[in-house]
């Protein structure tokens, strides 16, 4: 094992270099921002997060090294370490407060307020900082050489290249300018359409693809495989199980349906058999692979925590070296009782001392998890859906047990399930930082800082966000399927009404076991058995362009180089696309959406519009591919 000592930083530690400037400050919460309600919109979209730390890397170097010809790579570092944080704590979001809107939106409450999302957001963000700051020592230095870190390292390296990441950067930002020209012909102006669907009669089945660029570029990040697995379980459900619905119940009510499964077809297609049925049978497969996932890590769960509180006791008190400064452990404990006694006394948060005590535990055990698993499998791989399964069923359990009932102990348990998942969400994207300032020579503390900072900025950002997109489509709805949340609204309420269509549930437990067995990873498959097949189509797509590239006949070297350059395109497109999503939603918001329909306007028969959004499909494949080869640069 390397000991500290062994290891030398890029800048060494009697070396101090500018690293928290005003221009590290500012372009780190314009990343967290756009990054934080980019993925905010992604992610209830299409189920989905994408990791802001390399984007926000080569942006970062390509802003301060090449336009401001500074030479700071701990400047760089700072940047991406304040943005990043806005992409974790919306994944941790996303995942459950939107059950909030969809309570709401039924009539059991009041719509959540801005202020008690953002201070829910913001408790959690700052909580899983300062629960990871005692971990560093045990994780990241005494197990360097052990745990690979995968994303912190690939970030040190991007900003390690130096004049590579700095000529890149236009990658990225040539991808958020496309997608967010293609974005607005598509649902701004609605030239085209944004997605097509096939069926054929006398088949209740129904196949398509979505044309958006954010939705392909999640296909090409994630690789032909997970795309496939997600595809997968779409076609089970669009093409096995609602016709089998049709096919043997077409003359009987079903519950949750309320008119035969016939009529409902005859109306609203095959998406009305969706929407009644297979959402329940998506939420089973998703709840029973985030268990999967978690059981089958509880061996790695139960050593990473005992090694770490062993680390933790055998480890001395902080050196007076730069590299070794972490935040006042006195100052970390006090902020951290702190935090917690404000979870239970703040108005606008729904927790009861009980409450405070579980988030206190859960959250320290889940952000302790989370900081080793993501430096053993990275952050796409961290089971935090699983972890945030766990916590609502035990917690809406002992709500229950206590009396605390209904509506109220329902957004009880959302509140501190939210705060939960965003505590690991934050620890784990603060690991893969500090791993990456361990590379480079930073001053730990200073980054821990900057991740407060980050978690500040995203949290007002990020409910906005969701208040916005809510009031401009709503949660639920075609445009923003929010599948997490939905599945953490159906479990809490299972526990505390026991009103599930529980036989549909089961059905897709089953399913994901079945998958387990064959050897299929259940999380992106059940995924894919939740969302529409148009999306999963799209994805696949994205997976299938990847594959192209993956297969080239060049050497390793520009191999990388073309499907990193595709990487970091697809990334901008995410951003930009999440950004003109958000701009639509306040035009709708304020009614001005229609003044830009030009479909509406000339009368574009439909027709048309499907052969023009199969043309604009090929166009931005073709992009892709254009800035992947790019020019080599030296």
């Amino acid at each position: 094992m390397n000991s500290q000592k062994e290891f030398k930083p890029y800048i060494p530690a009697d070396k101090v270099t500018p690293e928290i400037t005003i221009t590290s400050i500012v372009m780190g919460i314009i990343l967290a921002v756009v990054f934080g309600a980019a993925n905010a919109y992604l992610g209830l979209r299409v189920g989905m997060t994408v990791s802001a730390s390399i984007p926000a890397a080569v942006i970062s170097m390509g802003v301060i090294r090449i336009i401001m010809r500074k030479n700071s790579i701990l400047e760089s570092n700072l940047v991406q370490t304040i943005g990043s944080a806005g992409e974790s704590l919306a994944a941790g979001a996303i995942f459950t407060l939107p059950a909030l809107f969809l309570w709401a939106a039924e009539g059991k409450m009041d719509k959540p307020d801005i202020l008690s999302m953002t201070l829910i957001a913001l408790l959690g963000g700052l909580l899983g900082v300062f629960f990871m700051v005692p971990l560093r020592n045990a994780l990241i230095v005494k197990e360097h050489g052990i745990l690979p870190y995968p994303e912190g390292t690939a970030c040190a390296e991007v900003l390690l290249a130096g004049e590579k990441g700095g000529a890149n950067a236009s990658t990225v930002f040539a991808g958020m300018g496309f997608a967010a020209l293609f974005k607005f012909i598509i649902d701004g102006l609605k030239l085209v359409a944004g997605e097509i669907s096939l069926s054929v009669k006398g088949f209740a089945g129904q196949i398509g693809t979505q044309i958006y660029p954010a939705v392909m570029s999640v296909g090409y990040i994630c690789g032909a495989r997970i795309s496939s697995y997600m595809f997968a379980g779409g076609v089970l459900s669009w093409l096995v199980i609602i016709p089998l619905i049709v096919l043997f119940g077409e003359n009987i009510v079903i519950y949750p349906g309320t008119a035969s499964v016939g009529e409902m077809f005859a109306q609203g297609g095959a998406g009305a058999i969706w929407s009644s049925y297979i959402r329940y049978i998506g939420a089973g497969a998703l709840a029973a692979g985030g268990i999967i996932s978690l059981i089958k890590s509880l061996p790695l769960i139960v050593k990473t925590f005992g090694g770490a509180m062993k680390s933790m006791a055998g480890s001395k008190a902080n050196s007076n070296e730069r590299t070794a400064r972490d935040l006042n452990i006195k100052f970390v404990l006090a902020a951290i009782a702190a935090l917690t006694i404000l979870v239970w006394l703040i108005p606008a948060i729904p927790v009861t001392f009980i409450g405070a005590v579980i988030v206190v535990v859960f959250g320290f055990f889940f952000a302790t998890v989370s900081s080793r698993m993501v430096g053993l499998v990275g952050s796409s791989n961290n089971p935090v859906s699983g972890m945030a399964i766990a916590t609502l069923l035990i917690t809406t359990l002992i709500l229950k047990a206590m009396g605390t009932t209904g509506i109220v102990g329902m957004a009880s348990a959302i509140a501190i399930g939210s705060i939960i998942c965003i505590v690991s969400a934050i620890a784990g994207d603060t690991s893969q930082d500090l791993k990456t300032g361990y590379l480079l020579g930073a001053t730990p503390k200073k980054q821990q800082i900057g991740e407060m900072v980050g978690v500040v900025s995203a949290a007002l950002a990020i409910s906005g966000t969701l208040y916005l997109l809510d009031s401009a489509w709503g949660f639920g709805s075609e445009q923003l399927g929010a599948p997490q949340a939905t599945l953490m609204k159906l479990i809490i309420e299972g526990v505390m009404q026991g009103n599930l269509p529980w036989t549909l549930v089961f059905i897709g437990v089953f399913i994901a076991v079945v998958v387990e067995v064959v050897g299929i990873p259940v999380l992106p498959f059940a995924i894919g058995v939740y969302l529409p097949v148009q999306l999963n189509a799209c994805i696949m797509v994205g997976g299938l362009v990847r594959l192209a590239l993956d297969k080239l006949k060049r050497d390793k070297e520009e191999k990388e180089r073309i499907v990193g350059n595709g990487i970091l395109f697809c990334s901008g497109m995410i951003a930009g696309e999440g950004l003109v999503g958000i701009l639509l939603a306040l035009l709708a918001v304020f009614g001005l959406d229609k003044a830009f329909d030009l479909s509406a306007r000339f009368g574009i028969p439909a027709i048309v519009s499907n052969v023009g959004g199969l043309v604009l499909f090929g166009i931005i494949i073709l992009t892709v591919l254009r800035f992947s080869f790019g020019k080599k640069r030296d």
